[in-house]
């Protein structure tokens, strides 16, 4: 369920960056809002972009630069 995806997503004390796969717009908002992450890629599997801001949250960083 998204629920268990989430919950396991965020089990970590890490936060630098999460991937989400998905067709359903409506989900993908859903979910990455609930995602503890400093950055999310949709349906990719690269999220470095040079007009985004850089950074991560727990443990994966001081907050974000950039952007």
């Amino acid at each position: 369920t998204e629920d268990e995806a989430v919950t396991a997503a965020n089990d970590t004390e890490f936060g630098l960056a999460a991937y989400l796969f998905t067709q359903n717009l409506d989900r993908a908002l859903r979910v990455s809002e609930r995602l503890e992450s400093g950055m999310i890629g949709l349906n990719t599997g690269l999220v470095s972009n040079p007009a985004a801001p850089f950074g991560g949250v727990k443990q994966s960083g001081l907050g974000r630069e950039g952007g």
